[in-house]
């Protein structure tokens, strides 16, 4: 007969504080460019074997990985395994795969952040990858339809009954699509109709967008990525960035969304370019981090989602970040002032004015979110690194790719000025009409962590 193990002595479980300890993550490539032939399982096995290196994890086992991917193919039902099994792990390292849209790893993030500080787990890491380059290609559903009863027919009349059924018409290939299902619509048409209800100019979207280059570019020649970002496939930089760009010539693109009404204002370059690439996270605990000498970047403070009704309700489809970062805020008893740095993923240019619009907007806050207006984001403080419109957006990496670079932000800030505090703020818009907010604080640096 089995015996059975002896009770464990019950306690209470102390919440513990996950700490972001590093990243990595490959250049962000062109749609069609330089990673075309890549798939999510190379630039996602690629990334975590570059954050493996660079931490000397070889053969460890990490208490678990979390990522995925938006864009992805039947055969990778399990990437985030298959991309551990080739990594150099300890093939024990468990994984699994999660999907929030734009906001996949951020919520990966959270996922791991939250085990850590239940004690489930020491260390995992939160990744995200996606490729619009290879994205998945299906046939019709009367053809699938076809083709399964014809995998199970018997006779050789059936088959050809079946094989005659199909139609010219079957057999044209469907081409992957992001719009949304419930309205048929891009994202970008979406956020045109938003565009048009805030009343954002094109001049302030092509503000944006220029900051975003000038700051990735200052970023990339500053040294910020240089333990964030391993190369692959000959890139060493984001293939979208354009460090010579200037407002003039931002200004002579033609608009691309919202052109069936007078006065479009959203170009391809205050639009976020489709894009190609994967990201990661390395997360534990301070004593797991103390043991193996490497630095306590940031804390993960706390994280929260929301959703807006797109379909019948007047919110835009991508405005939820203006109800997460307010309930979040709320929660934790702090304002915008209270961060060093303010990260809002740049979708469109104009959804981050949207966003920050209906933050300082008192009539929408109290009808809307029910709670005070937060007032007006300090310019100097937002994306100072750069975002999305120069760097990319593979839908699931990006999350990951802000949370690293910001963590490596809080950590600098923090050495220069000790006695401040040293907050950042994440606001992630995505698909679906959802989005996902999260707060880091860098902690005191202690001796061995400078």
């Amino acid at each position: 007969m089995a015996r059975k193990p002896a009770p464990a002595e019950r306690s209470t479980p102390t919440v513990r504080k996950a700490a972001v300890i590093g990243g990595n993550r490959i250049p962000f490539g062109k749609a069609g460019g330089t990673y075309a032939s890549a798939s999510n399982l190379d630039m996602l096995t690629a990334t975590l074997t570059g954050l493996v290196a660079r931490f000397t994890l070889q053969g460890e086992r990490i208490g678990d990985v979390a990522g995925g991917a938006v864009l992805k193919h039947s055969r990778d039902f399990n990437l985030t395994r298959e991309a551990v099994l080739g990594s150099g792990l300890d093939p024990h390292t468990s994984a699994f795969d999660t999907q929030r849209a734009c906001g996949t790893s951020v919520e990966a993030v959270t996922a791991i952040a939250n085990k850590i500080a239940l004690g489930q787990i020491e260390t995992g890491i939160a990744a995200g990858t996606d490729s619009t380059s290879d994205a998945p290609i299906v046939v019709s559903d009367r053809l699938r339809r076809t083709l399964t009863k014809l995998s199970r027919s018997k006779s050789l009349a059936e088959k050809v009954k079946l094989v005659g059924s199909l139609r010219p018409g079957d057999l044209a290939p469907v081409a992957p699509s992001v719009n949304e299902p419930r309205t048929g619509m891009s994202m970008g048409e979406h956020q045109a109709i938003t565009t048009r209800r805030w009343s954002i100019t094109r001049e302030a979207q092509d503000e944006i967008a220029l900051a975003s280059h000038q700051n990735l570019a200052r970023a990339y020649d500053d040294g910020l990525f240089d333990d964030l970002i391993t190369p692959f496939r000959g890139l060493t930089r984001d293939q979208s960035l354009r460090s010579d760009t200037s407002a003039e010539k931002l200004a002579k693109l033609s608009p691309v969304f919202g052109t069936s009404s007078p006065g479009a204002t959203m170009t391809a370059g205050n639009s976020t370019p489709l894009s190609d690439g994967a990201a990661a996270v390395l997360l534990g605990t301070d004593e797991w981090a103390a043991e193996r000498g490497l630095p306590v970047l940031a804390h993960v403070v706390d994280a929260e989602a929301a959703a807006v009704d797109f379909v019948h309700g007047a919110e835009g489809l991508l405005m939820s970040g203006a109800y997460a970062v307010p309930r979040l805020l709320a929660r934790q008893g702090l304002g915008l002032d209270d961060f060093t740095f303010i990260e809002i993923h740049e979708a469109f240019a104009s959804t981050v004015l949207t966003t920050m619009a209906a933050w300082a907007d008192e009539e929408f806050m109290q009808a809307k979110v029910h709670l005070p207006a937060l007032g007006e984001v300090d310019r100097t403080k937002l994306n100072v690194a750069g975002s999305s419109l120069a760097a990319g957006h593979p839908f699931a990496a990006t999350g990951a790719r802000i949370v690293a670079t910001l963590a490596t932000l809080l950590r600098r800030a923090k050495d220069a000025e000790p006695e401040k505090p040293a907050r950042g703020l994440i606001s992630v818009c995505a698909a679906g009409g959802q989005a996902v907010a999260m707060i880091l604080e860098a902690p005191a640096a202690k001796d061995g962590d400078r």
